[in-house]
């Protein structure tokens, strides 16, 4: 006996509608209240902006199901106590600096001359680069997940008085400059010629005041200027560190998401990401020139003295990374660098 064949459209209809009773079946119906904390600046800062933009694009894609509430610089405390929160579950994201509190392995991140232009660290850093790569299971065993890097820029050496634009420079005029209390940071101040003095954000201002310090080692020339530009002369641009914060969220909160949602907040994330790799050299000239105009002399050493001063730094302080680190991770991160020319 023959069957009729349904017609071609009423078998489209079928299927359509079978796929939207499976999507709908598959679609998140939960809802989320998340803690967002921006620890670096103010509410309408570039770094504020961005996490605003983080959370407006969650609750955008979501649809409304999923909303944050966010923090900005010391609402929920200090660094160090934000990134203490987050790994208890108090904070569920943040862009923040990674601490290097609870694993020094973090510290790879920070390594001096890790990179030499933004080239290289965009490469590093985009999605499935290398870089993540290789920090995603030290933030996993701590109990977080890491999306990406939020980039600053290249960092200098900002001082009062006088300035230093070579290793002999900096040795024979014993200027002391402020470093984060953090492996590799001390360790690298010193590599350059500097007498490096270790001491918190909150102690920068009055030390150079009081003259505890010359200057401040380790910053973009925003944070320098912006802060402590009326009592600070010069910015040497020696690169020697890529400044970062990064996004992060808790793995409990990350893992309670279903497939959807964990899409939609990691999405959020880079674009966030990709916005700040593509305003941020941008936003680092407008805060070179803005500095100048501010009476603050901006220098910018040769390509053929920066490379010295990196070669010397990388000899000096890439051997105490890997006693710090493990010879096996600064082997694969030496793999992927030009730092083994």
């Amino acid at each position: 006996m023959l069957t009729k064949k349904k017609p071609f459209s009423a078998v489209l209809a079928c299927v359509t509608a079978s796929t939207l009773m499976a999507n709908a079946a598959m679609a998140s119906n939960d809802t989320h209240r998340f803690r967002i904390v921006n620890t670096d600046d103010t509410a309408d800062s570039t770094v504020g902006r961005s996490v605003q933009m983080w959370a407006d694009l969650i609750e955008e894609r979501s649809d409304g199901r999923m909303t944050a509430q966010v923090f900005h610089q010391g609402a929920l405390g200090n660094v160090s106590e934000v990134f203490d929160h987050m790994l208890m579950g108090g904070v569920d994201m943040a862009i923040t600096v990674p601490q290097t509190s609870y694993d020094s392995r973090v510290g790879v991140m920070s390594l001096p001359y890790l990179f030499l232009n933004w080239e290289e660290a965009q490469a590093a850093w985009e999605r499935g680069g290398w870089m993540n790569d290789i920090v995603e299971p030290i933030f996993a065993d701590m109990g977080l997940k890491i999306f990406g890097l939020y980039p600053y820029g290249f960092t200098g050496v900002a001082t009062r008085g006088d300035h230093a634009v070579n290793l002999e420079e900096a040795q024979e005029k014993n200027l002391k400059v402020r470093a984060i209390p953090a492996f590799p940071v001390p360790q690298t101040v010193q590599a350059m010629g500097y007498h490096s003095v270790p001491l918190d954000w909150n102690e920068v201002y009055t030390s150079i005041q009081t003259g505890v310090v010359d200057g401040d080692a380790g910053n973009v020339i925003y944070w320098d200027y912006e802060f402590f530009g009326e009592i600070l002369d010069y910015f040497v641009h020696t690169k020697h560190f890529f400044s970062h914060a990064a996004l992060l969220i808790n793995q409990d909160t990350w893992e309670k998401l279903d497939e959807e949602d964990q899409q939609i907040v990691a999405s959020a994330a880079y674009d966030v990401i990709d916005k700040q790799f593509t305003d941020a050299q941008t936003e680092d000239e407008y805060w070179i020139a803005t500095a100048q105009e501010g009476g603050m002399e901006y220098i910018e050493p040769s390509q053929e003295a920066l490379e010295e001063m990196a070669q010397h730094v990388r000899d000096a302080v890439w051997q105490q990374a890997e006693d710090e680190f493990g010879t096996e991770l600064i082997q694969e991160v030496l793999s992927h660098t030009r730092l083994n020319d």
